[in-house]
């Protein structure tokens, strides 16, 4: 018994302790349980890098629809009012908003509210010459864009005009992945025809569009409708568009009809020369028709009489940019030339206030060259000349009561605009223009523009 005492004791010491060294892991299993975690954190990083290699991806597909592939020269960014919105997670879908405000202040030697364009006939209501004088406010635009799904985005700008008025400039849909370099837009949208065309008015290198689009545009053509448009898988840029439309705009007419009554067909093409310069070129059409558009010109005894005219019109234009910047480097200094000639072909019947039908037919054109140059950082100055061939349209029966005195309308402006940033623009415009036959108007027009929100790029 007393040598078990001893013995029991013994036992009783040393168990706790082969115990816990039985529950201590040895290095083989601690190099276990560390290589066991190594091939987790491997294998979540690569997940996580998949997946952002796929939001990526998603996200260069969805913005390919308003901006040229990275792959394209830049003389292929196609037109977009804003870019679809970057970023991943819950915010992917939450619109992009900005809102635009401009005002400024306008003097004119003639008054704006005579304002026409001799020997054209023009949209009654439409938003033609410098406005109105003193100070104001100008049209603002509210604009929201986000991704709707895998396949698609929306678009929406809202113009809020100092009348306290509100319009829908542009409400549409485009395809992000349809491939193929294929495109389709539906709903309303300016038209893809010419340069100026599909840009919004903050975008402008001028404070108003040429007298050629205010003549043959109504300052901008927009439709309700849809679009289609294919860039080819090229080194060189080409890209080829067709619009269907209602035809709700100037030079059609807001009619209700179960056919068409707008068609364009657009072709524009690009690319860069060396490291310093990049150039656009494209020839568009554009086909609208009209039942009882009102349109008012110029009457024989120098007045103003307003007509109704159905119909069809045809309009051409021509357009090209080429751009300059040392090594593509526009940041201090570049150089931008721009021109379009547009041709307008009217047939059909016009009505005069108070008169009878007659055959109306007419074929003018213009044309406008602009250059601007950026001096320094913020700075730049810009000249423009422009001119219009109204010829002398047939009135048929009723000639003797609009003028035919075959004047050529013509305009000069020059701009010098500062803009401290990508989003504000203050800008000084000198014009002396001549629309109306025997009459100067020298105009004065002091603008500024800023931009709140989420802005996307402009086009090239």
């Amino acid at each position: 018994m007393h040598k078990l005492l001893p013995a029991s004791l013994a036992l009783a010491l040393v168990a706790p302790w082969s115990a816990h060294a039985q529950s201590t892991p040895s290095s083989t299993e601690l190099k276990a349980l560390r290589d066991e975690i190594a091939a987790l954190r491997g294998a979540y990083e690569a997940r996580l890098q998949s997946l952002e290699a796929r939001l990526k991806a998603a996200e260069a597909q969805t913005a390919s629809a308003a901006a040229t592939p990275a792959a394209t020269p830049p003389a292929a960014v196609a037109p977009a009012s804003l870019p679809a919105p970057a970023g991943g997670g819950a915010n992917a879908f939450n619109p992009a908003i900005s809102l635009i405000l401009s005002g400024g202040y306008t003097r004119t030697s003639q008054d704006p509210e005579n304002y026409t364009i001799t020997g054209f006939q023009l949209p009654v209501g439409g938003e033609i010459g410098p406005g109105g004088r003193g100070f104001s406010l100008a049209e603002s635009e509210l604009g929201l864009s986000a991704s709707i799904d895998p396949w698609l985005r929306g678009v929406a700008n809202i113009a809020l005009a100092p009348e306290n008025e509100v319009s829908v400039e542009e409400a549409y849909i485009q395809t992000t992945s349809l491939g193929g370099g294929l495109t389709l837009k539906a709903g309303r949208f300016f038209s893809g025809i010419g340069y100026l065309n599909p840009q919004h008015a903050h975008t402008w290198d001028f404070a108003d569009n040429p007298l050629a689009y205010q003549a043959m545009l109504g300052t901008q053509y927009g439709d309700d409708g849809v679009q289609l448009n294919w860039l080819a898988p090229t080194d060189q840029f080409i890209e080829l568009g067709v619009e269907l439309g209602r035809g709700r705009g100037f030079p059609g007419g807001d009619n209700s009809r179960n056919g068409i009554g707008m068609a364009a067909l657009t072709a524009h093409t690009g690319g860069d020369i060396g490291d310093s310069h990049s150039w656009r070129a494209g020839l568009s059409v554009l086909n609208a028709r009209a039942d009882g558009l009102g349109l008012v010109g110029t009457a024989a005894d120098g007045g103003l009489l307003e007509s109704a005219f159905s119909g069809s019109t045809r309009v051409w234009v021509a357009d090209g940019v080429w751009k300059w910047s040392p090594n593509g480097n526009a940041t201090r200094t570049s150089f931008k030339l721009q021109g379009e000639y547009l041709q307008s072909r009217r047939s059909g019947d016009l009505t005069p206030d108070g008169g009878d039908a007659a055959a109306y037919r007419s074929t003018q054109s213009g044309w406008y060259l602009q250059g601007v140059y950026q001096f320094l950082p913020g700075w730049r100055i810009g000249l423009r000349t422009e001119q219009l061939d109204a010829r002398t349209p047939d009135y048929g029966a009723n000639n003797g009561l609009y003028a035919l005195t075959g004047y050529s309308p013509r305009k000069n402006s020059l701009m010098l605009d500062f803009n401290p940033s990508e989003f504000s623009r203050v800008r000084l415009q000198l014009a002396q223009d001549r629309s109306r036959e025997g009459a100067t108007d020298n105009q004065l027009m002091l603008q500024y523009q800023m931009s709140l929100g989420a802005h996307g790029a402009h086009s090239f």
